[in-house]
């Protein structure tokens, strides 16, 4: 990395960052308390999260074609975005039963997830044009362990969802509340301690891009190897807690939740160590094949002695997060030069739209069949991702 970058620049990108995307699971990690507090159906946990992922494909899409990160000061877009997200998420403490209410705000949440995630890599690109690779994989590391951080703080919070604290505050809305204050603090970091990076140009979203896609076999291979990864990847963070469940109960299912997401954080930055040594590609297709085979042994493992099937998901939640910096690295060496962020910024969208249709799909189905019965086809991504990759190895050894 360029020596000239102050030392204190990635460490408060990278807090900011996991203090912003905590935001993202913040509701999934108490709404087993909203279901019992408000009488919500098992549908809820599809719809909410949905919300979310729906909200951040809008918001990529909107922040892109606007170019609102290249028009205005990227740090202020991150300090903003992140203090209107943490005001839209503290507004669901106060909400007492009113279901679509909820599901509006965690829209809005989701929408202004995407001045924080994209804005928060944009920056730090901006920053590190040498070792972006390793930047890459703690910034996504820093974004798997906001993702589990909600978890956490709910088993912190202890049993008795009914109760309520000295302040008379229930423990998911303790949650709810630390999170939207974590992450109004990550985006008064970055506005106050990360100077201004080097301003781009700023090159507006061609639709081209799309064909290029398409077009070009190693882009081609990359970018559908990432889609294959964004099948499993959310609808697993969504299921974890009701696996858990079916050997552990209260905290502890929180508390397993957690690490299992948590894991996914080693897995970005030891990816990012590994990369050096062995390539991306390399490194994406052993992880996204180590995730496969745990969908497809999830049967078996479910019965599992339980100290194999807590290595068994500690596993699955390593693996099924580390090869997501490498699929953008990948992403971005392969595209045109002249569409790079294009590329970037359509295949972001396409594989949050799959993660919607997936969370959908498998939330639905563990509601119908046994969890042995679903989780093995979440594997299907992870597999058709294996194929279109490909290419990245075919080409290399030819």
């Amino acid at each position: 990395m360029a020596t000239s970058v102050p030392r204190r620049i990635l460490p408060v990108i990278v807090l900011s960052q996991f203090a912003g995307t905590s935001l993202w699971f913040a509701v999934n990690a108490v709404l087993p308390d909203l279901q019992r507090a408000w009488s919500l159906p098992p549908a809820a946990l599809a719809t909410v999260t949905t919300a979310v992922q729906l909200g951040f494909v809008t918001g990529t899409l909107v922040f892109a074609l606007l170019m609102l990160a290249d028009r205005f000061r990227p740090t202020r877009v991150f300090l903003w975005c992140a203090l209107l997200a943490a005001l839209a998420n503290g507004a669901i403490a106060a909400l007492d039963g009113q279901f679509t209410l909820l599901v509006v705000l965690r829209f809005a949440v989701g929408f202004l997830l995407a001045g924080i995630y994209p804005v928060g890599m944009k920056i730090a690109a901006s920053w590190y044009r040498e070792g972006l690779g390793a930047a890459l994989g703690v910034l996504i590391g820093a974004l798997v362990l906001g993702t589990a951080l909600p978890h956490g703080l709910r088993a912190l919070a202890g049993e008795g969802a009914g109760g309520s604290t000295a302040a008379g505050l229930q423990p998911w809305q303790q949650v709810v509340l630390s999170v939207s204050l974590l992450a109004a603090l990550g985006g008064l970091a970055t506005a106050w301690l990360v100077p201004e990076p080097v301003r781009g140009s700023g090159v507006p979203v061609r639709l081209r891009a799309l064909a290029a896609i398409w077009r070009e076999r190693r882009l081609r291979g990359s970018v559908f190897g990432y889609f294959g990864h964004m099948w499993e990847l959310y609808s697993l963070y969504v299921l974890l807690p009701l696996v858990a469940a079916t050997r552990f109960a209260g905290t502890a299912v929180s508390v397993l939740s957690f690490w299992a997401i948590a894991a996914g954080a080693l897995g970005c930055a030891g990816g990012g160590l590994l990369v050096r040594r062995f390539g991306s590609a390399h490194v994406a297709r052993s992880q996204l094949a180590t995730s496969a085979a745990c969908c497809l042994l999830s049967p078996w493992l479910l019965a599992a002695p339980t100290p194999v099937f807590i290595a068994w998901l500690l596993l699955w939640g390593l693996t099924v997060a580390g090869d997501s910096p490498q699929f953008s690295a990948l992403t971005a060496r392969n595209a045109p030069p002249q569409v790079v962020g294009s590329v970037l910024t359509f295949s972001n969208s396409i594989g949050f739209a799959i993660s919607v249709a997936s969370i959908e799909l498998f939330v639905r189905a563990a509601q119908a069949w046994p969890l042995a019965q679903v989780l093995p086809w979440l594997a299907a991504g992870p597999l058709l991702g294996l194929l279109a990759m490909r290419p990245l190895f075919r080409d290399a050894a030819a």
